[in-house]
């Protein structure tokens, strides 16, 4: 039997983490056993989805990697397909018209309600004579749920579940304005798309009970189910906006990287030895369910941003030189190819500090501009008399020197020597002039990649010179 996973998201809103992790497990799933990995729109809450949302959780599998192996299925264009389960449910005995008003439904409700018992359709119109409907009334049809005995669910991740058949009731699957309901069309469609595994958040384990009684009414073979924990907060509650970013395009926005959000959802519910840091091939070539627990993972933003800054420190720099000047063009920040050149040398020395995008295009900001960069005050302090004397001097020193960044280390240090200073004393200062900060790439990279002219040009303004 060749594996076949799918993810089903509703597009009533983003495409939150909780959602990205079930879409990665899926995937890596079907990868590992060399399946097929399929993707469906669960849009038929129409008052409820949008475009809106079904663009932003297209675009961000597609910035995840997590690409479908055919196009996305629509369940909205599949409730004929629906219908016509419900109605051969209908006439097989299996099903059944339920003529109870709204009223009627409600009042079960507040039964249950006073004798402490979960609300549950008393199952009235089940083997009534429908010749004795009232009149004006549409009715809906419900499956006949079995009575007697248990339902029972080899989870692959939660264990043997069971559920006594007696707790169930009799599902609606065809509303009374004749639309299916999710829990039928779910089954439908993961019968028609040949779904082998349904792998899922253990939020939907109740919801199984009730979709295996479809499978056994039409005698379709069921799924394997895996039902993984739900991702909590750090403090056990469950994961909001107070948390942190929840939605995968917020931890894009925030800088991280694809590839590192994969490797730590990974890591979040799945363990393979003391495997850390675990790429895309390595995952594929590791994952199965066996080693998914069954306690609620708890969200690490800090664990996260270390995870990314390794990734960082590995990713190519041409890929991050592009994401860095996007991200400071859309801070207002202009800037030419020349510019551009200088933060591409300087980017194997930036992305040693950065641990997101956002911090590697913070740190790379004072080298896109031209002049005088804006000064911290911490920098600020550095530019005492004494070292703007110093600074002057190194104007007409380094205007001697070699351009290459070996070359300028070895006169920087030559000219520390000769003036009795330590390398800090003179670097400092010197960093605070072309940078407006204390901290930036190795003083001599700095200095290759700004290059001589502009390099004087900012020492001279840090003085309070001009260029004649």
């Amino acid at each position: 039997m060749s594996v076949r996973t799918r993810f089903a998201p509703s597009p009533t809103g983003l495409l939150h983490i909780g959602g990205a992790r079930t879409a990665l497990f899926n995937y890596l799933f079907s990868r590992h056993h060399g399946g097929e990995f399929l993707l469906r729109i669960e849009d038929t809450d129409r008052a409820r989805s949008t475009e809106e949302a079904t663009r932003v959780i297209l675009d961000g599998l597609a910035w995840l990697g997590l690409d479908a192996d055919q196009p996305p299925v629509f369940q909205s264009t599949r409730e004929a397909r629906h219908v016509e389960v419900a109605e051969e449910l209908l006439a097989k005995g299996l099903a059944y018209r339920d003529y109870c008003t709204a009223e009627e439904l409600a009042a079960m409700r507040e039964q249950a309600a006073k004798e402490g018992r979960p609300p549950r359709y008393d199952g009235r119109w089940r083997d009534r004579d429908p010749s004795e409907a009232p009149a004006g009334v549409k009715p809906s049809i419900r499956i006949k749920a079995p009575r007697d005995g248990e339902t029972v669910v080899h989870d692959l991740v939660q264990g043997e579940v069971r559920v006594r058949n007696s707790e169930l009731d009799d599902m609606i699957i065809l509303r009374s304005d004749g639309t299916p309901t999710y829990l039928h069309a779910v089954v439908v469609d993961d019968h028609d798309m040949g779904i082998t595994h349904v792998i899922r958040g253990d939020d939907h384990l109740t919801n199984t009970f009730r979709q295996i009684m479809v499978y056994e009414a039409m005698g379709w073979e069921r799924p394997a189910f895996a039902h993984i924990p739900l991702i909590h907060g750090a403090d056990g509650a469950k994961l909001s906006k107070r948390h942190g970013a929840v939605s995968v395009l917020e931890f894009r926005e925030q800088g991280f990287l694809p590839e590192a959000l994969c490797n730590y959802l990974l890591r979040l519910g799945w363990g393979h030895g003391d495997e850390e840091v675990v790429p895309r091939e390595r995952a594929i070539q590791l994952f199965d369910l066996k080693d998914v627990g069954r306690a609620a993972s708890r969200m690490d933003y800090a664990k996260l941003t270390h995870l990314n800054g390794i990734y960082l420190r590995q990713a190519d720099n041409d890929r991050l030189l592009a994401e860095v000047m996007e991200r400071l063009a859309k801070r207002g920040l202009l800037f030419g190819t020349d510019t551009a050149e200088r933060v591409k040398l300087l980017m194997p020395a930036l992305k040693e500090r950065a641990r997101t995008l956002e911090e590697l295009a913070g740190s790379a900001a004072f080298a896109v501009t031209d002049g005088a960069p804006p000064l911290e005050a911490k920098a600020q302090a550095l530019l005492t008399p004494e070292a703007k004397a110093m600074l002057r001097d190194l104007v007409d020193f380094l205007g001697n020197a070699p351009w290459e960044q070996s070359d300028l280390d070895h006169w920087l240090r030559d000219y520390a020597e000769v003036k009795g200073l330590k390398l800090g004393a003179v670097a400092q200062p010197l960093r605070a002039a072309l940078t407006g900060s204390t901290q930036s790439p190795p003083i001599d990279a700095v200095l290759y990649a700004l290059g001589r002219s502009e390099v004087t040009l900012r020492l001279l303004a840090a003085v309070g010179e001009t260029l004649d």
